[in-house]
């Protein structure tokens, strides 16, 4: 693909905490950080998205008392996964990866800083209703195809990439500058999805 002034390569939660070490990381999360510093330096746009969780946030095991990391929960809007705490705002833990290129950002997407919601889209919270916002941003930059990298693959990059789909963006995810949580199978599942969607699913950009 050639990258063009009306592409945006969106980098999603490169942060401490699911790169190795933290309190929910992703095996080899580190390893995406070269990949998305080279991938940025060829992009006129670039946006980050942030995990920003207030301390006791509904989607924290700790919240629940009994309830085990990993483990479903219904919530009013739906079915959730309860998650070590992580992202916590301001720690060390929810500050972007030391090794991230983060200058050239135009905009950073905070989200999950409601504590009744958990949001893993970039676009949506998880009621599936409540906007971040990014949509419009993109529509009045004039930025029509958003290209993604970062954490986690079949959570986070996969929500973010089906909503681009969704609300008419082209949208392109480069496989190479992820990595998954996979809990019970969730990586395969989310390929499958964003690629039955019509989410182009690249190794790399030449």
């Amino acid at each position: 693909m050639k990258v063009g002034p009306d592409d945006l390569l969106l980098i999603i939660d490169v942060q401490n905490d699911f790169c190795p070490g933290g309190a929910l990381a992703v095996a080899d999360g580190d390893g995406v950080v070269p990949i998305i510093n080279r991938l940025a330096g060829r992009f006129d746009h670039v946006a980050l998205t942030q995990d920003w969780h207030p301390a006791g946030h509904s989607s924290f095991a700790s919240s629940h008392p009994g309830a085990a990391p990993f483990s479903m929960v219904t919530m009013p809007y739906g079915q959730q996964t309860l998650w070590p705490d992580h992202c916590i705002q301001g720690t060390p833990g929810a500050a972007f990866h030391p090794g991230l290129a983060t200058e050239r950002a135009e905009l950073v997407i905070r989200k999950g800083f409601r504590a009744a919601i958990d949001s893993y889209s970039a676009f949506f919270e998880n009621d599936r209703t409540t906007p971040t916002g990014l949509a419009g941003y993109l529509r009045e930059r004039g930025l029509k195809r958003v290209v993604m990298a970062g954490l986690a693959t079949d959570y986070c990059v996969q929500y973010s990439a089906l909503d681009a789909l969704r609300l008419g963006f082209e949208t392109i995810v480069v496989l190479s500058g992820c990595r998954a949580i996979d809990l019970a199978g969730s990586l395969v599942a989310a390929t499958k999805a964003m690629a039955e969607a019509g989410v182009e699913l690249v190794e790399g950009i030449v």
